[in-house]
């Protein structure tokens, strides 16, 4: 089965209250630094069958007319690799959630 991602993002132009909530937020909460955020949404889409030039023109109709408001969002439509089982797992951050809940054990 393969994976589409559709990444929707607001138009540069438009003015995008939930990143700037964030943005204001992040120095009270101690990370300096950042310019600018922008908030967008991700669609993970599994497919049934090859990903051909015709299934992602249909992904791409899907986006423009059901996934993205096209007046005031851009969308990108990629097909995503899917992870090899024999990848190693990610590192666990010191300090972390997950190292704090015990998950990502290590010898």
């Amino acid at each position: 089965m393969a994976r589409v991602v559709v990444d929707v993002m607001l138009k540069p132009e438009i003015l995008d209250p939930q990143g700037q909530a964030v943005q204001r937020a992040l120095p009270r909460l101690g990370f300096e630094g950042i310019a600018d955020v922008r908030q967008g949404k991700r669609f993970e889409l599994e497919v049934a069958e090859p990903v051909t030039d015709d299934v992602l023109a249909r992904m791409r109709a899907l986006a423009e007319t059901f996934l993205a408001n096209t007046v005031i969002e851009d969308f990108t439509v990629r097909v995503e690799e899917p992870e090899s089982a024999t990848e190693p797992e990610p590192a666990v951050e010191p300090g972390s959630a997950a190292e704090a809940a015990g998950d990502g054990a290590r010898a």
